[in-house]
């Protein structure tokens, strides 16, 4: 039997109803494809290890589920869900609002093993390369920070895309949650100041 981190099952209780059955399935998808994967929380949302590196993760929305591999720059994609829509937005699955929007059980499963024999192999990321992770998991507690300042949220908004982008991969880059949480305050705080993130570097 799989041992079941119980952070998640409480995770999967306080997500929204339509969010539930979508990640009980994956998460038994996970389970399925690589037994022996071991479940863990990190930066507030479920992730998958295996073999001492992240395989997966999922997160859930207010009316949407996310689903991304770690190492999806390395995988093979024969059935071309990487290409489909944008996914940089939502995850390596697209909006996932219900087990129908989910590819098929044995494409998913594939997919999931191929990512597993990536980390049993010990293929890492090229030097440099940014993991998955994606703008929808990122934002979704960026906004929550951002939210209770009204100052930052009001500068944050009127932001370039390119400079919300700039945020948004600093922070999802964080490999730690005291790394995250540091980051948090401090976009923060120089976002309320009405600084992009690379301000220190601009030419005075």
């Amino acid at each position: 039997m799989p041992v079941a981190d119980k952070r998640i099952d409480v995770y999967i209780l306080k997500a929204e109803r339509f969010a539930q059955p979508v990640l009980n399935h994956l998460r038994e998808l996970v389970h399925i494809a690589c037994p022996g994967v071991q479940e863990t929380m990190k930066w507030s949302f479920p992730h998958f290890e295996y073999n001492g590196s992240i395989l997966c993760s999922m997160a859930a929305f207010k009316k949407h589920c996310a689903f991304g591999f770690w190492k999806a720059s390395l995988m093979k994609d024969p059935h071309k869900l990487f290409e489909l829509q944008e996914r940089t937005a939502m995850g390596h699955l697209g909006r996932i609002e219900s087990i129908s929007d989910l590819p098929p059980n044995r494409i998913l499963i594939s997919y999931i093993k191929e990512a597993a024999r990536l980390n049993k192999e010990g293929v890492k990321l090229p030097s440099g390369a940014k993991p998955a992770a994606t703008v929808a998991e990122a934002s979704e507690y960026m906004i929550k920070v951002l939210k209770k300042n009204k100052k930052a949220w009001n500068n944050f908004e009127a932001f370039s895309p390119g400079q919300k982008k700039e945020y948004i991969e600093w922070i999802t880059g964080a490999k730690t949650e005291p790394t995250r949480n540091k980051r948090l305050s401090d976009m923060l705080e120089w976002v309320e100041e009405g600084k992009i993130r690379n301000w220190k570097y601009l030419k005075k």
